[in-house]
């Protein structure tokens, strides 16, 4: 799934890794690989890339 950081936009398009008890992987194109509290940001599915 393909998602964007609400507060990160220059970090670009992001690609889920893997979702553990709320704690999402996710490899962005230009920021590389964050973990992220899914508890605290709401990343933003992208449908078209």
């Amino acid at each position: 799934m393909l998602v964007k950081h609400p507060d990160q936009p220059d970090w670009g398009l992001g690609q889920v890794q893997s979702n553990s008890a709320g704690r999402i992987t996710v490899n962005f194109r230009e920021q590389g690989k964050v973990v992220i509290d899914a508890t605290k940001v709401v990343l933003l599915p992208v449908f078209n890339s």
